[in-house]
């Protein structure tokens, strides 16, 4: 195929810029990326505490029209309904609570029953989550036996298990342990660690590291590090080397670098160096990236520092990230100034992060991609993306400097479907 030429690239962008213009959606420049281990990977699902499990609904509508000997009276549930669909959630929540204050154990069905049959959505979970906790300070067994029996997801059970393992821990524990099918880990002990990451951190720290490695430790995990880390860097730090599972250390490692640098920067990176690993070298760049945005010139110094690894190529990576959103030209020449940590990571993180305010810049740097089909890419997307919002621009700099013949293919169907 006879490749168009670079007069036709130029005409069909600046043809088009009333249409890019008009209808450009823009497109997210990199994706981020993922612990391997289990324990990080896994996300809690959102709660769907307003559907039903299957078979349910029947059950519900009988269990609302048999029950009898409520103490809740039509008119207290005329006005729960009228507190739950009170807009502000400051209002809405003095009132709720001033409500609860007046349910006795055996209110709670009728009140959260009532609630489920307003059909409010998940925009109320916080609200159902005051019920259940109140409720389940009362009469915790009860409360569980019925979120499990009516409510569907894990939402309900550990928000119960929560408060039921802050007043009284080692029933919960019981119950969660006697409760508990399959050979996985236990799917209770979330709730629990949370209520305990606070008030008994040891007792949390030894359920956690008790389950095996799984998507249960996952969730539990993510319920204690927020605690952990509230104790500041130096605390949290110490915490995990406690840790004697190295899969868990390494993804408690993983998930705390971030914020932890979000603080202290320097301490992160310095106990990151000092545990090397999987996870300590896959997040030096986001430390190093938030220590060159509160002080470049040390994290520089502390780049210069480091042993050549993979640990500083990807230090590299984030320090001229950062530098390339405010001085593109200055994160180029940090390129030439360390060759040899230079990869393929490095000049896509400069490409994205200076295209916006020096595209010549940014696109210059392709050509030190050694992959040919990892450079006609970055090529293709950067200069389509370039030629949205400066199609002169992008069409000027392609009549200085001939790409191959795949890039400018791309690009000409890149054009003839936006102006569609």
């Amino acid at each position: 195929m006879k490749p168009p030429s670079i007069i036709k690239i130029v005409a069909l962008g600046l043809c088009g810029i009333a249409v890019f213009f008009a209808g450009r959606i823009s497109s997210p420049g990199s994706a981020s990326g993922s612990d391997s281990s289990a324990d990080s990977n896994s996300a809690r699902p959102a709660p769907r505490i307003a559907g039903e499990t299957a078979g349910s609904t029947e059950k519900s509508r009988t269990a609302r029209s048999t029950r009898s000997g409520s103490g809740v009276s039509p008119e207290r549930l005329v006005k729960l309904e009228s507190i739950l669909r009170n807009e502000s959630a400051l209002d809405r929540n003095r009132a709720l609570l001033a409500f609860i204050d007046q349910l006795a154990p055996e209110d709670f069905p009728e009140a959260i029953e009532h609630f489920r049959g307003l059909g409010l959505g998940d925009n109320r979970n916080g609200d159902l989550g005051l019920l259940l906790s109140a409720w389940a300070k009362s009469d915790p067994l009860t409360a569980i036996t019925y979120a499990r029996e009516n409510l569907r997801g894990g939402f309900a059970t550990n928000t119960i298990l929560t408060t039921w393992a802050t007043n009284d821990p080692e029933s919960a524990i019981q119950w969660a342990t006697a409760n508990h099918e399959g050979e996985g880990g236990n799917r209770f002990f979330a709730g629990i660690i949370r209520g305990l990451a606070s008030s008994d951190p040891a007792r949390a720290t030894d359920l956690l590291t008790s389950m095996p490695r799984g998507d249960e430790r996952g969730e539990a995990l993510q319920e204690m590090v927020p605690h952990v880390l509230q104790g500041g860097p130096d605390a949290a730090q110490t915490w995990v080397s406690k840790i004697d599972d190295e899969v868990l250390r390494n993804s408690l490692m993983h998930q705390m670098a971030e914020p932890m640098a979000d603080k202290d920067p320097k301490s992160t990176a310095e106990w990151l160096l000092a545990n090397p690993g999987e996870a300590s070298t896959r997040r030096s760049d986001e430390v190093f990236e938030r220590w060159a945005e509160k002080d470049p010139q040390a994290a520089l110094a502390s780049f210069a520092a480091l042993p050549a690894g993979e640990f500083r190529t990807k230090a590299l990576e984030g320090i001229v990230g950062k530098i390339a959103e405010q001085d593109p030209k200055a994160a180029a020449a940090m390129l030439d100034r360390y060759p040899n940590d230079v990869t393929e990571d490095v000049v896509q993180s400069v490409v994205w992060d200076s295209l916006q305010n020096d595209p010549v810049t940014a696109v210059n740097q392709i050509a030190r991609l050694t992959d040919e089909g990892q450079r006609d890419r970055m090529y293709s997307r950067a200069l389509g993306r370039w030629m949205e919002q400066d199609p002169g621009g992008a069409g000027s700099w392609l009549q200085q400097n001939p790409v191959s013949e795949n890039v400018m293919n791309r690009l000409a169907r890149q054009q003839e479907r936006r102006q569609q």
